[in-house]
């Protein structure tokens, strides 16, 4: 690879803290999952949701999602489509997202967007203006591994995490392209369907990890559902990673005022960070070395 960020170590990538598969090892080298908490950039301001993903890391969130808003987030719940929703139309670019990352140097930090905003932007501009940022990579939930090759290359040159999504229907035939076209982690998610909080995980994203598992060496991180520590603590138990978007989002929505939204979100962070602590992994693999196309 030439150019760009090519050849940087893992502890030079990701904001000068790793990148997401190394923190995601490590946090399993300590016997726990890691725990990656979303929020949307812009809400309910820029500021706001800025001071609140530094809040997120203050309580224990290893990894960070920014999201950008995008009008028809189709993966996302009623709770992250309104938060979205007001946040564009307060103005919120993507510029404002890779300000998000610049100021979360120090922790690995995704955009998490529809492919559709990127390719507006321009694919090797955006892969550029990200790995200035010091963000860790993409997560690119619309975007399909065969369709990904201008981002593909675009990542590698600049080494940034691409991750794409694994669901409950994929094939192993599906899992192993999703899976060696991603480096950084896999998502999977829990269920068909939308973001947001659910009661009980489902049964079926335990047999997806383990499906995942057969195919790859990959950290496997699981979203969609999860919003307490007793959740956090269900999937801690299968995954590599907890994935948490909505519950952060409740907790900014229902506060009162900004600053208590900002120390909600710390609180809850801190809850799920005990959350994946307290369960004994039963799925999860010794880490391995990262080779190209998360395959060992």
């Amino acid at each position: 690879m030439e150019g760009g960020r090519a050849g940087l170590s893992e502890e030079v990538r990701g904001g000068g803290h790793g990148s997401a598969r190394a923190v995601v090892e490590r946090a399993g080298r300590e016997g726990r999952a890691a725990l990656i908490g979303y929020l949307p950039v812009g809400f309910p301001d820029v500021a706001t949701s800025v001071a609140a993903m530094r809040a997120m890391v203050a309580g224990g969130v290893d990894v960070v999602e920014v999201g950008l808003p995008y009008t028809d987030p189709l993966m996302d719940g009623p709770l992250i489509q309104r938060a979205t929703e007001a946040a564009l139309a307060r103005g919120t670019t993507p510029a404002d997202g890779l300000s998000a990352v610049r100021a979360l140097r120090g922790t690995p930090a995704l955009i998490m967007t529809y492919w559709t905003l990127i390719d507006r932007y321009g694919v090797a501009r955006f892969a550029e203006d990200l790995a200035a940022a010091g963000g860790a990579g993409l997560i690119t939930p619309d975007l399909l591994p065969e369709e990904a090759a201008a981002w593909h290359a675009a990542a590698d040159r600049y080494d940034l995490d691409r991750v794409h999504l694994v669901a409950p229907t994929s094939t192993r035939e599906r899992i192993d392209l999703a899976a060696r076209s991603s480096r950084g982690f896999l998502y999977a998610a829990s269920v068909m369907g939308v973001t947001g909080e659910r009661e009980l995980v489902s049964s079926g994203a335990k047999d997806l990890v383990a499906r995942v598992k057969e195919v790859t060496d990959l950290p496997v991180c699981v979203g969609l559902g999860v919003g307490d520590a007793a959740r956090a603590a269900e999937v801690a138990a299968f995954a590599d990673g907890v994935i948490v978007g909505s519950a952060f989002v409740r907790a900014l929505t229902d506060a009162p005022d900004p600053a208590a939204g900002i120390a909600a979100v710390e609180t809850l962070a801190r809850e799920l960070a005990h959350g994946v602590r307290r369960s004994p992994p039963s799925n999860r693999r010794h880490p391995v070395a990262e080779q190209p196309g998360g395959q060992r």
